[in-house]
């Protein structure tokens, strides 16, 4: 994936053929961006808040089809201040990218998790190179996992950190080609296993790596959905569904 520095503040409410040439990895991280903003979910205006009784709490493990609002999710965006195009239809989650560059990320707010599973299913849809991909253990204090697959066959699982206010940054832990990564436009399942110090990274069903983290030390953290474009766009991830399960 061809991922530079991420910088944002997030704000938590509570993405063979024979003689195939060997596809380029992702390159390490080499510039940095403003400061991101939050995108809203959605763009209707929500009414003020009501008193209400106090509702029942969100789900620890579920599975999200996105057939209804996205309550306990927070959208962010990095990489520059252009809006993106972000919706539920057709019981799928559309985030489109119209600008270069762009990295947004779909967090589950309301826990945290120290071993999770989380799988989703989706389709790049405007056929444009892309990265898709799967967080987890995020806090703002500590870092996070990420685990990202691209259109041109390859993955990468990196370690993000805050340097300072506003600025993170993309440790690559490691990265490799897989024939089971689909060609753009096809319907794809990643999965991202984070149990002790071991990550499993899973596309398809079929388990591509396994490795050790202790020396990273991240304790637990958020778990979400991310989705970046490179140098051509539009990007169009659409995510079929969300689980969130014990490993």
């Amino acid at each position: 994936m061809e991922k530079f520095i991420l910088i944002g503040c997030l704000l938590l409410i509570t993405a063979c053929q024979s003689a195939t040439p060997t596809p380029e990895l992702f390159p390490s991280p080499t510039a940095t961006f403003p400061p991101p903003t939050p995108i809203p979910a959605t763009t209707t205006p929500e009414p003020p808040p009501t008193l209400e009784p106090t509702p029942t709490p969100l789900p620890r493990f579920f599975t999200h089809q996105f057939d209804a609002s996205l309550a306990g999710w927070v959208i962010l965006q990095a990489g520059n201040e252009s809006v993106p195009n972000i919706s539920t239809k057709d019981s799928t989650l559309r985030l489109q990218m119209d600008s270069p560059y762009t990295w947004l990320y779909a967090l589950y707010g309301m826990q945290d998790y120290a071993d999770v599973h989380i799988e989703t299913e989706f389709v790049n849809s405007a056929l444009s190179p892309a990265a898709i991909g799967l967080v987890c253990r995020y806090t703002e204090t500590d870092g996070w996992f990420e685990y990202n697959i691209s259109t041109n066959g390859t993955y990468n699982v990196l370690y993000g950190r805050w340097l300072d206010t506003g600025i993170a940054d993309y440790l690559p832990i490691i990265d490799g080609a897989s024939k089971e990564i689909g060609q753009s436009g096809s319907i794809q399942r990643i999965g991202l296993t984070c149990a002790g110090t071991t990550l499993q990274l899973y596309i398809n069903g079929t388990l591509v790596r396994s490795m050790d983290v202790s020396s990273y030390e991240l304790a637990g953290g958020k778990v979400g959905l991310t989705a970046s474009s490179f140098e051509n766009v539009p990007v169009v991830a659409v995510f079929d569904w969300v689980t969130v399960n014990e490993p």
